[in-house]
């Protein structure tokens, strides 16, 4: 049986000891790698008010990547829609569309991908679904043919003809019918948001319509995430793997530190956190196992890895045996 396209989504984490600019160009190198091993697509996810993070402008990495890079899509994963005025949004991801004709994608998503006090600093429009829906039915005329506002007189002379495929992104049933009602592939945040994902993923297949005038596609399409972790033994991968543990650890205790190298798993057992049980971690076999396991459970039509590191070389590394292993 043939398996589902894998891709990767990156947060360009900096580690502790090196910069943003550090982990930028390890992110860069990361993309190339992933290019030429036959990945399908590279994400970047929108996070603000972090020190561990350096993925908030996600147009600019987007375009860095694109350039560096020759098949591979490049999106977001995604654009915080209420962070943005969306004429903008249409007029940054035309641009690098007509830069990089038909590989470049736009998800989108509800949620501010930060902190209240920051959301409000950023904020630009409401996260309510009828907004956000009202948002993407303006962008997608912009991207159209003629490059104009579904109801604003507006036109994006830069997003005309473009066609940028829109995704939303959610980690709920709500997302989910958002997406369906909508017409548009769903990406599902299961790597960190595991309590809803097969009833969310059965609620977006149900309220999937073509009728609305924003779908897309032809039938649903699910992208579905997972933590992943490939080293050459279980052990070596588990120990790893304490550095995302950490991280979530830092996050729920509010305490801000850069990207932390590994622990021993047994002191990490404490701190392990049941958002992060969606996760494929191990030698190549036992994680190509459980991928296969996963697209079984939910029925997704494509898989999206993230895979955190305090050495790059590790992430590297588990791209590169994952990729031997599963193409």
């Amino acid at each position: 049986m043939a398996r589902v396209p894998l891709s990767v989504l990156d947060l360009v984490g900096i580690s502790e000891g090196a910069t943003p600019r550090d982990a930028i160009e390890d992110s860069m190198k990361l993309a190339k790698i992933a290019d030429t091993l036959g990945y399908t697509r590279l994400w970047f996810a929108e996070h603000h008010n972090t020190i561990n993070l350096a993925s908030s402008a996600t147009s600019i990495l987007i375009g860095r990547a694109a350039s560096e890079t020759e098949r591979i899509r490049v999106g977001s994963g995604g654009v915080m829609l209420p962070n943005h005025a969306p004429l903008m949004v249409a007029e940054q991801y035309g641009t690098l569309a007509q830069m990089y004709p038909g590989r470049i994608d736009l998800g989108l998503g509800r949620a501010p991908g930060t902190d209240q006090m920051t959301a409000r600093a950023l904020s630009r429009s409401s996260a309510e679904p009828q907004e956000f829906a009202q948002n993407i039915y303006e962008m997608q005329g912009w991207f159209s043919d003629r490059g104009a506002g579904q109801a604003l007189p507006i036109v994006s002379a830069v997003s005309a003809g473009t066609n940028v495929p829109i995704w939303v992104l959610g980690s709920t049933v709500n997302g989910a019918s958002i997406a369906g009602q909508l017409g548009l592939p769903f990406s599902i945040a299961s790597h960190f948001a595991p309590d809803q994902v097969n009833q969310a993923i059965a609620v977006y297949r149900e309220s999937f319509t073509t009728e609305a005038p924003t779908a897309q596609i032809e039938k649903p399409y699910v992208l579905a995430g997972i933590n992943v972790l490939v080293a050459d033994t279980d052990e070596e991968a588990e120990r790893e793997f304490t550095t995302i543990l950490q991280m979530f650890a830092d996050t729920a205790m509010g305490r801000k530190r850069k990207i932390q190298p590994p622990i021993d798993p047994e002191q990490a057992r404490e701190i392990d956190n049941p958002m992060l049980r969606i996760r494929a971690v191990g030698s190549p076999e036992n994680v190509v196992r459980r991928l296969d396991e996963f697209v079984e459970e939910t029925g997704a039509d494509e898989i999206i890895t993230t895979t955190y590191s305090y050495d790059p070389a590790v992430r590297e590394r588990s791209l590169k045996l994952l990729a031997e292993n599963w193409f």
